[in-house]
């Protein structure tokens, strides 16, 4: 230890160099007594450590909160988080397959062969509008029309829900034809020596076909339900604040739900993989 006179103090402007040889050095101000030196040595050491104390908080403060988030993904604002998180009240129409047209009509379609029973002969009326596809698997859908009539842009959306929804995006067709027809022409009284089990229904009378019905979905923040919303991409983009496009590729369904639910939460949208599971269609994706 070294210590420095007045000239070389002023020379140094009473800071201290700590490198190499200097990292011991000592500043002892000659204008002062050795009790004035050594409080003021004890001062600065004492705010050294208030500030190194802070920093150790700071520093594990940073590392708690990047483990948080490895371990539940993207964090998002506590009051969004909050807001989505909340139990929405569920309506009647959320038991089943349904979305918004461009037009705002309300579409319905089973999920299973039981509750494709339950739409037909339990929530179709005499106004609205049936729809089918000619796919194996396709659900009944019927078109809420609250008697008004149905414009074409939300028929050619229905076509493609049910479409979409079939095995027909399983298997990976482009397209697949679809219809419509009245509900009265849909019957559950089957043809001599024709037996119907459940979620199955005949059809008779002429059809409205939409033919070549493009597969097409995309799946969005529903802003009037605050739910996700799985549908034609025209429909989604009206309703949804928030939405990605869905495309068949070779990403199977819970690798497909699971980068959506980070995609979504980065955003602020909070949903399990369970729910986008439950809304997209059966079969593999890319995004």
């Amino acid at each position: 230890m070294r210590a420095l006179t007045s000239g070389a103090m002023q020379q140094k402007k009473s800071s201290i160099a700590l490198s190499g040889k200097d990292e011991n050095l000592i500043i002892i101000d000659l204008s002062k007594s050795i009790e004035e030196n050594a409080t003021a040595y004890f001062e600065s050491a004492k705010e050294a450590r208030k500030k190194i104390e802070g920093m150790k908080k700071a520093v594990a403060h940073y590392e708690q909160k990047q483990k948080n988030a490895s371990a539940t993904g993207p964090v998002v604002s506590k009051q969004k988080a909050k807001v989505l998180g909340e139990k929405q009240k569920s309506k009647w129409f959320m038991n089943y397959r349904w979305f918004y047209t461009s037009d705002g009509f309300l579409v319905v379609g089973g999920r299973d062969a039981h509750s494709n029973e339950e739409v037909v002969k339990k929530r179709m009326q005499k106004d609205d509008v049936y729809f089918h596809a000619e796919v194996f698997g396709a659900p009944h859908c019927i078109i809420i029309s609250e008697k008004k009539p149905v414009p074409l842009q939300s028929k050619k959306e229905a076509a493609i829900f049910a479409v979409t929804f079939s095995k027909a995006w399983e298997e990976g067709r482009p397209a697949a034809d679809s219809y419509s027809v009245r509900p009265e022409q849909v019957s559950k009284t089957p043809n001599p020596g024709e037996s119907l089990g459940t979620g199955a229904f005949v059809i008779r009378g002429e059809r409205e076909w939409f033919k070549k019905t493009p597969l097409n979905c995309a799946i969005g923040f529903c802003d009037a339900e605050k739910k996700l919303m799985c549908a034609p991409l025209s429909a989604v983009k009206k309703h949804c604040s928030f939405f990605m496009e869905l495309k068949q590729g070779s990403m199977i369904k819970t690798d497909a739900a699971k980068r959506l639910k980070n995609i979504f939460a980065e955003k602020g949208f909070i949903f399990s993989i369970d729910d986008f599971v439950s809304a997209i269609p059966s079969g593999s994706f890319n995004l």
